[in-house]
């Protein structure tokens, strides 16, 4: 299984338009080759190097078998037009929140796909540690890609 977003390259400088000194929108991303027997996709996003300990960004689970996308600037709402699910990230707020490091270097921001054998019993708004028991020995394949992102100085 592969994941990619057509926005920016594996490793480089997440576009300034996807942080919180931009329009904080969710970047596209496009996934493919998930393995037989998918049932749903989770998706979480994470900045390990916050300086409290790893950041969630983003949660997303129960995305259907068939999807192999999620489009620019999704919207915050609980539930997503695919029947996706979003939870809370680590603002507290559902949906996306975007890079938004302290002013002292780039940070690692790690997208996460994982193709599941079921679809998740959880309801929207569920935590990212919610999601990861939810998962636990139902992980068929998962991929990542991994963007950075630095503020300004000064």
């Amino acid at each position: 299984m592969d994941i990619r977003s057509p926005a920016f390259f594996i490793g480089s400088t997440i576009p300034f338009k996807y942080t919180c000194d931009g329009d904080n929108i969710s970047p596209p991303l496009l996934w493919e080759a998930p393995p037989q027997g998918t049932k749903s996709f989770a998706l979480i996003v994470d900045d390990p190097d916050a300086p409290d300990g790893t950041f969630t960004h983003w949660v997303v689970y129960n995305l259907p078998a068939d999807s192999r996308e999620l489009p620019e600037g999704l919207s915050n709402h609980p539930t997503l037009p695919n029947g996706g699910r979003q939870g809370k990230n680590s603002f507290g707020e559902l949906g996306f929140g975007g890079p938004c490091p302290p002013k002292n270097g780039a940070h690692r921001y790690f997208f996460k796909i994982f193709a599941l054998d079921q679809p998740l019993d959880l309801p929207p708004g569920a935590s990212k540690e919610q999601v990861i028991e939810a998962i636990e020995g139902h992980v068929l394949d998962k991929a990542e890609v991994m963007g950075r992102y630095a503020r300004e100085t000064g």
